[in-house]
């Protein structure tokens, strides 16, 4: 257990909606400033070959793998969405899991906005990927990406460090005493 108090619900469900309204907005924003100020499909170099941008429609997933399957993305983002939800209503207490869920819940509703509003229409959207960072991996991608991305890094760190929802901890295991065992006999 932490010495920490636990959150209460109203104070999770409030950090994760503000911070998942946040980052919406951000989403949605930059993407409307790339598609009123980028010339599709052509490179803009912001930093060198550090920053590009490049402004693309994207009925896929990563890579734009899965761009005849659109509506499965379109079911699969809400589905994650409403498991936040009710995470957030029902089990977290966790400080740092309210911002993470939050922070992850924000990208995941900036892509499923796209998919849900953009043409070609309702559950088939294209998602409008615009960040290119070619030194680092070959991907066009989006604000909502970024935080999904690594938020995802920052759960898994949690779940491997034993840090639970309600903000205890799993209990550190000393190693197997085996060989003592085995001495004492």
């Amino acid at each position: 257990m932490t010495s920490r108090t636990p959150l209460g619900k109203a104070a999770a469900g409030t950090i994760i909606a503000v911070l998942a309204a946040i980052v919406l907005a951000a989403d949605q924003f930059t993407k409307h400033l790339a598609i009123d100020g980028l010339p599709p499909e052509e490179p803009v170099k912001i930093l060198g070959d550090v920053l590009v941008f490049y402004l693309i429609r994207n009925s896929g997933a990563a890579f734009s793998l899965g761009s005849e399957v659109t509506w499965v993305f379109s079911i699969a983002l809400a589905a994650v969405a409403v498991v936040i939800v009710f995470l957030a209503t029902t089990r977290v207490r966790s400080r740092v899991w309210a911002i993470l869920l939050g922070l992850l819940l924000g990208g995941v509703l900036g892509n499923l906005t796209d998919r849900l509003l953009r043409e070609p229409g309702f559950g088939v959207g294209h998602v409008v990927d615009f960040i290119s960072t070619p030194w680092m991996m070959p991907a066009i991608y989006n604000v909502a990406d970024i935080f999904i991305v690594t938020m995802m890094i920052g759960v898994a760190l949690l779940v491997f460090t034993g840090r639970h929802l309600d903000g205890t901890r799993e209990p550190k295991r000393a190693d197997d005493d085996v060989d003592a065992d085995v001495t004492e006999h």
